[in-house]
């Protein structure tokens, strides 16, 4: 009976937590982790965004105990990363801050001072942008120390990369780089009401507005890049495309074009002729990627060792959640030591 009102208490506390933010916020600790310890509060707060929204759709209480435990395990996760820098003093000094600031700076096209009035503009101090950098470069460098050893990279598997990739490869033509805006029919939206959305997309993309930035609020087609659908070979595309297409300049908007599945408006941004991509030219980012796949493989490995030889405790209401969470697919989120208050 004691333990079951320390579970329930244990998960008021966690309630109050994640009460609005005019209210008292009462903290306690959600896992020890070796000598560290996890507070509800940086759980609830990692997974705010996503809670607010699950909420908003209605999901149950049990849904929610399972995205908590996955914010738990990142942070355990975490803890257990900065232990192994701590351990191996693998630090970034502040001249490797510096040099990093100045080359982020550098590649956006402003000053140091520029950048530094930016963050700041974003409501963040730049004592604490300072420490994301720092643990962004502590974490790339213990994962090049720790994993880059324990990879093996066969040529043959970036050669089957290649072949997967570029062997059906066209023989010269055409390529074409297009923007598309589309509105869809269905879930109660007919041909007219889509042309119809269109139509007034247009119109303001005529009166001056950026065709990306119309499409960033009305395409449902790659919304998040401005419509951009990237460079397409012109023996690849769709004959009611091809046949908009061959009559656009780059730079030019096609006319509304109407199609069973929605309404259409493209965007030519360039056309060049195609050029085969040679195993020279693939071979250093198709080593890269497989490099990185065999990295977050080896990385799964890395952290079960870790929790493995680590004391790691949850308490209260996420021992109850872990459990929940049992059935979590990613293998990260797996204690086989899991102890229940």
């Amino acid at each position: 009976m004691q333990r079951a009102r320390a579970c329930l208490a244990a998960g008021s506390i966690l309630l109050a937590v994640a009460a609005a933010a005019d209210e008292v916020v009462v903290d306690g600790i959600a896992a020890q982790v070796g000598d560290e310890v996890v507070l509800y509060s940086e759980v609830v707060e990692m997974v705010a965004d996503g809670e607010q929204q699950m909420r908003t759709r209605g999901v149950s209480e049990g849904e929610i105990a399972k995205l908590r435990a996955q914010g738990l395990e990142r942070l355990i996760e975490d803890k257990l990363i900065r232990g192994e820098i701590k351990r191996m003093e693998l630090y970034a000094s502040d001249k490797e801050i510096d040099e990093t600031i100045e080359m982020i700076a550098q590649d956006n096209g402003l000053t140091s001072e520029q950048l530094k009035q930016s963050v700041i503009a974003k409501k963040m101090s730049f004592d604490d942008y300072r420490q994301e950098i720092k643990e962004k470069l502590e974490y790339q460098r213990i994962l090049q120390v720790v994993l880059l050893p324990r990879i093996e990279i066969d040529e043959a598997d970036v050669r089957k990369l290649y072949d997967q990739r570029f062997k059906d490869q066209p023989d010269g033509g055409e390529e074409v780089h297009l923007r598309q805006l589309l509105v869809p029919v269905g879930e109660g939206k007919d041909a007219a009401a889509a042309c119809a959305e269109v139509r007034a997309a247009a119109e303001r993309i005529a009166a001056g507005e950026a065709f990306e930035g119309v499409a960033s609020q009305v395409s449902a087609v790659a919304p998040e890049l401005g419509g951009d659908i990237g460079w397409l070979h012109a023996s690849s595309l769709a004959p009611w495309m091809a046949a908009v297409v061959a009559k656009l300049q780059p730079g030019e908007v096609s006319p509304v074009t109407e199609q069973p599945f929605g309404c259409n408006l493209l965007k030519l941004v360039e056309r060049k002729a195609f050029q085969r991509i040679a195993w020279e030219t693939a071979q250093p980012q198709l080593y890269r990627e497989v490099q990185q796949r065999l990295m977050e493989a080896e990385f799964t490995v890395w952290m079960e060792e870790l929790r493995e030889r680590t004391y790691i405790q949850r308490h209260g209401y996420f021992a109850d959640a872990a459990r929940i969470d049992a059935s979590i697919e990613d293998p990260t989120a797996r204690d086989k030591d899991l102890q229940f208050q």
